[in-house]
């Protein structure tokens, strides 16, 4: 028997202003309510108001979390955050988490820049931390406002994205078997203009000049400071990484993928989805697709998934679960997580 990580609880949380298809047809009258969701999967994506940060929905997700009893924020050794929409340049934006939800001084608090991957990442951390007996209990909060790098005009993104954080409460048990891990990464930086926002770090700064908006082929209208992504090529690279990790990862534990009770796919889009679950042949009752009410949250839609999947009692002790996260970086990482 050895100490090993394993995901003690999670709860998320979304802003209350919403965005439904309904209210996008108004901005996009060629389209219609049918479209938009054969399109997407999705009906309805949470909107962080206009003050509303990272931070705030961070906070509200972990209250959340420890209002349900089951872990106490004095237990949190560690605090790590992952987003790309900061409150702020610096400081990190954990440390203002730490003070808000009044965690313990003694504990450590860090930042993680990435995206669609970034959950998987994070909980590659922290088995490294926990296992390695650094610590003993971890809270992992996945925080996006992606709305507010989105141009109105923008459909193919603004059909898409939606706000939301998740707080996961990691904690050290005594265990014979892994139950978090193994993980596989991948990395292709070449594609980096592929999902970016370009304005608003030091490589070009804010300015008059990157207020500038342009219309593009395709009828959208952006500026520098909004986010662009090319849709068909991260399409490509998806259906290109996202098997050969599959298959790498069920090679690296050892199993098949009837072995696997549940694959939980970073929620793109339900088009996506299908396709790769089509790819990898993936029996359809094994394959969750659930982000109809929340949209993509980037790193946020992992552990939602999860939260919604135990809600509906879809998981049992003992479950085996891929998790895999792709997307802006180009980034991609999975791993197998068994829920106790």
């Amino acid at each position: 028997m050895r100490n090993r990580a394993y995901i003690k609880d999670i709860a998320s949380y979304l802003p209350a202003q919403k965005l439904t298809n309904d209210e996008l047809i108004k901005d996009y009258p060629d389209w219609d309510v049918e479209k938009i969701y054969n399109k997407t999967g999705i009906s309805t994506r949470a909107i962080a108001g206009k003050n509303e940060c990272a931070s705030d929905l961070a906070v509200a997700a972990a209250e959340k979390l420890f209002e349900k009893g089951i872990c106490k924020r004095e237990e949190v050794e560690f605090l790590i955050l992952c987003t790309q929409s900061p409150d702020y340049y610096l400081p990190t934006t954990a440390c203002i988490v730490q003070d808000r939800l009044k965690l313990p001084t003694t504990c450590g608090a860090f930042d993680i820049n990435l995206g669609c991957s970034g959950y998987v990442y994070g909980l590659s951390i922290v088995k490294g931390m926990i296992e390695s007996g650094i610590v003993s209990n971890v809270l992992l909060i996945t925080s996006e406002t992606y709305s507010k790098y989105l141009h109105p005009s923008d459909r193919s993104v603004r059909t898409i994205f939606g706000d939301g954080a998740a707080a996961t409460f990691i904690s050290s048990i005594e265990s014979e078997e892994e139950l978090i891990g193994p993980f596989v990464f991948g990395t292709d930086g070449s594609g980096a203009d592929l999902l970016i926002v370009p304005a608003g770090g030091l490589r070009m700064p804010v300015s008059q000049e990157t207020k500038i908006e342009q219309t593009f082929d395709d009828g959208a209208m952006r500026s520098p400071q909004n986010l662009f992504m090319d849709g068909a090529e991260i399409f490509n690279f998806t259906l290109k990484s996202v098997p050969s990790a599959v298959k790498e990862l069920l090679k690296k534990s050892k199993m098949t993928i009837d072995d696997i009770d549940m694959y939980i796919f970073h929620q793109a889009n339900a088009f996506m989805l299908e396709t790769l679950r089509k790819k990898i042949k993936i029996p359809k009752e094994k394959f969750c697709v659930n982000n109809e009410q929340y949209g993509n949250t980037v790193s946020s839609t992992i552990p939602m998934a999860i939260e919604l999947e135990l809600e509906k009692n879809s998981i049992k002790k003992g479950d085996k679960l891929m998790l895999v996260g792709f997307g802006v970086g180009l980034s991609w990482a999975g791993t197998i997580i068994k829920y106790v």
